[in-house]
């Protein structure tokens, strides 16, 4: 990966701003926008999202409606990046990272830790590097 977009360091008062709305974040993905708000590749692929993102798309993915009749709950999950296509990473507790397929509403073990996650997204020269 030649290039990416780092955002600065999530404030204290922002990142409490998106516990308050969806609850606390794991230390893994609290500690990792303490470092940085949002990772983006060359392509405009939202590995990481920022704090107030990751905030907006949980509360949306548990109360829409229609994802009530269509996929089973998300309460369990916690969004916090994209591959880009539609399918979207979550940790499921304080470290295991799954990916979610929109189409299918499959959810599959990646990695057991965040730390994993980020670096074969940033290693990789695929984009669905998860099915390799």
């Amino acid at each position: 990966m030649e290039t990416l977009d780092i955002g600065e360091p999530v404030s204290e008062g922002d990142l409490q701003t998106a516990e308050d709305c969806i609850g606390t974040f794991p230390s893994p993905l609290r500690e990792l926008l303490m470092e940085f708000n949002g990772v983006s590749d060359e392509y405009g692929t939202d590995l990481i999202w920022t704090a107030q993102r990751i905030a907006n798309e949980n509360e949306y993915f548990r109360t829409d409606k229609n994802f009530t009749t269509l996929y089973a709950p998300f309460d369990s999950l916690l969004f916090f990046g994209d591959n880009g296509g539609g399918d979207q990473f979550a940790l499921t507790g304080p470290n295991a990272v799954i990916v979610w397929d929109h189409e299918t509403d499959d959810r599959c073990l990646v990695t057991n830790s965040l730390h994993e996650y980020v670096a074969n997204s940033l290693e990789s020269q695929c984009g669905d590097w998860y099915k390799e």
